[in-house]
């Protein structure tokens, strides 16, 4: 599987293209804004996008969903049900934030820990993984090493959790049980920052050092 990144917003939101080589399917994980942008590296790259995968519900990571599944005429899949909060409140969010870019959407389908879903000949493992949202999901991709990681884990830090639903327990607990289990080879894309490792982290990172019998 290979991967794009494009940092899009003033958040500087990681929005990655994902696709087969063998038959240039793709899909866009986490279309936080900028869909013209967006759309530029897509035909740059001769892809055809065949789905748009969201890891949950903040603005900054579905702000161009809607429009680009309009345009591009592909379903949207994820997060988990529960961020159906989030996306209810698109509207406030865009408004606060000044997004633009953004409509109102629902999924075509909610993920569940354990689906899986096929980019061409690849495929992608959903894992639930709540704390930063209650619905937040991660893409991991065994055959390639890669994890999509959305706000769960970042170099050097993790996700937030002081946002509605969120919960730092249940945040770590996903980092522990369902991240750090994949395996330190696995590298990861953040949703904002630079890439790192499952390794790296669990060797460095200063927020997840304490083993869960010590929370």
């Amino acid at each position: 599987m290979k991967y794009h990144i494009i940092p899009v917003t003033a958040f500087q939101q990681n929005c990655t293209l994902l696709w087969c080589e063998a038959t240039r399917e793709a899909a866009i994980v986490d279309p936080g804004g900028e869909s013209a942008k967006i759309l530029r590296e897509i035909g740059a790259r001769d892809l055809k996008v065949t789905q748009i995968l969201l890891t949950h519900g903040h603005i900054d990571h579905v702000g161009a969903a809607a429009r680009l599944a309009q345009t591009l005429s592909v379903p949207i899949y994820g997060p988990q049900q529960e961020d159906q909060y989030w996306l209810d409140q698109l509207s406030q969010q865009a408004d606060m934030f000044g997004f633009t870019d953004c409509q109102p959407f629902m999924p075509t389908r909610w993920l569940q820990q354990g689906d899986t879903l096929a980019v061409g000949e690849e495929q992608l493992t959903v894992l639930h993984c709540p704390g930063h949202t209650p619905g937040h999901v991660v893409y991991f991709c065994e055959k390639a090493r890669l994890a999509q990681v959305g706000d769960v884990l970042f170099r050097g830090s993790i996700g937030r959790s002081d946002f509605a639903g969120g919960n730092h327990r249940d945040l770590l607990n996903s980092i522990w049980t369902r991240l750090f289990t994949l395996g330190d080879d696995v590298a990861f894309i953040p949703g904002h920052g630079p890439m790192s490792t499952i390794g790296e982290e669990r060797r460095s990172n200063p927020y997840v050092r304490d083993e869960p019998e010590n929370w």
